[in-house]
């Protein structure tokens, strides 16, 4: 137990494309109920029922990804890392289970897919110069 909220268990680094979609609404409202999530979801034209919603929230606790507490009648949900932290993990995770460490092989996949943009490569271009000057860690 912490400041009121139930701590989860391991962090799993994976989502599926729905637990993702739950994370990034989370992330952005800091603090939510299963309520705020249909809303945001319906907003955006999804529809799921509170059965489903609460699933998928239990499910993200039990993977190790959101905290919660009672406030009344309501449980209120929140992330227990910041959205830049799990997706380095997600990344980890990827380079680690799909290119068995290499990172070198992991973003020649990458520049090799169809869609990457100009802009894309500039950026990539200045962030690996950057990296360059600070020196490996």
């Amino acid at each position: 137990f912490y400041g009121g909220f139930v701590l989860a268990r391991r962090i799993s680094s994976t989502f599926t494309e729905v637990e993702l979609e739950f994370m990034n609404i989370i992330w952005e409202q800091s603090e939510v109920t299963p309520l705020d999530i249909q809303i945001t979801l319906e907003k955006s034209g999804r529809e799921l029922s509170d059965g489903a919603i609460r699933r998928t929230l239990s499910i993200l606790m039990d993977k190790g990804h959101l905290t919660r507490r009672r406030f009344g009648l309501s449980f209120y949900y929140k992330a227990i890392e910041r959205k830049d932290q799990s997706h380095k993990n997600m990344v980890m995770d990827l380079l680690k289970r799909g290119f068995g460490g290499s990172a070198s092989q992991m973003v020649s996949a990458l520049l090799n897919t169809d869609g990457i943009k100009k802009d894309d490569l500039d950026e990539i271009k200045r962030l690996i110069k950057t990296r360059e000057g600070e020196g490996l860690k």
